[in-house]
């Protein structure tokens, strides 16, 4: 874990579709000041209103986490906010010309490798960290997700689906950044057919292909080109929840354990979270910070 904040070296730029409305939206990322934390513009509106990646604002979790403001909103943010956790940044100012997130091939890896072209700056401004000192557990209807005591930021997560192809699937890592680029940032959102059809029938997911989610089928995967790792859903479901619980606003020092959980649940245990005070502090960092042997003791 990094003691010093970050953001971007450079100006980042993409386009792409919204998953849901098929639409076309042109992306910029461009560095921010410290203490600034992540901020998305909408430009296509009059005055260009601005509003702050947290979790209290949030209005929509149904099938993606999006978040709005004084009548706005911005859809389908937690891939680049993912990106943003799992490579670091801190700060960042994000334009975009539509109400949704281009979805890119489905995956947080288009986003992890514009960032990394852009360059990573370090901040000359200590880290903030919410520091897990006693466990939080949110269970209902056979989901659970729960966060523990640990030196470090770790995520377990667990999934089971009625589908040979996935049945129950584990995956558990340290985020650092090297972990989430190799493992983690290129694991795509996937649906089952059936539900991808009804989803069309109804004028959602109309910008939605192969090309950007992996579709699952009664006998396999439609994509020609197969997984990318023989637990790529699972693998997907962390990097959701990284990209949900970076919604607190700060990075995280502790375990993460979730069951079958979602962007709905994840965004109801952030709610509870902020419930229970005394179970967490907030900490500044000490400027030789390690979190290998990281012992909870702020600056």
């Amino acid at each position: 874990m990094y003691c010093r904040q970050r953001t971007l070296a450079g100006i980042a730029s993409c386009s792409g579709v919204g998953v849901h409305s098929g639409r076309k939206v042109n992306l910029t990322i461009k560095p921010a000041p410290v203490n600034h934390g992540i901020k998305f513009v909408r430009t296509d509106l009059l005055d260009s209103p601005e509003i702050a990646a947290r979790f209290n604002r949030v209005v929509d979790t149904s099938l993606a986490t999006v978040i709005g403001y004084d009548g706005f909103i911005v859809s389908t943010i937690e891939h680049l906010m993912a990106t943003f956790a799992g490579l670091s940044v801190d700060n960042a100012l994000v334009e975009v010309d539509a109400h949704e997130m281009p979805i890119m091939d489905g995956s947080a890896g288009p986003f992890t490798r514009l960032i990394q072209a852009a360059g990573i700056q370090e901040q000359d401004a200590p880290r903030c960290v919410f520091v897990i000192r006693k466990a939080i557990t949110l269970e209902k209807d056979g989901k659970s997700v729960s966060i523990f005591p640990y030196p470090g930021y770790k995520i377990t997560c667990s999934i089971e689906y009625d589908h040979p192809l996935i049945r129950h699937q584990t995956f558990s890592a340290d985020i650092t950044d090297q972990i989430f680029i190799k493992e983690i940032s290129g694991a795509r959102t996937f649906g089952f057919f059936h539900e991808i059809e009804y989803l069309k029938k109804v004028g959602l997911a109309i910008g939605g292909s192969l090309d950007n989610a992996v579709v699952v089928a009664e006998n396999g995967v439609l994509n020609t080109d197969g997984l990318r790792f023989p637990d790529e859903f699972v693998r997907h479901k962390i990097l959701d929840c990284i990209g949900d619980f970076s919604l607190l606003g700060l990075p995280i020092v502790g375990h993460i354990v979730t069951y079958k959980s979602g962007h709905a649940f994840h965004h109801a245990f952030l709610e509870k979270f902020f419930l229970e005070k005394s179970s967490w502090e907030t900490c500044t960092l000490p400027s030789n910070c390690d979190t290998t042997d990281f012992d909870g003791h702020c600056c």
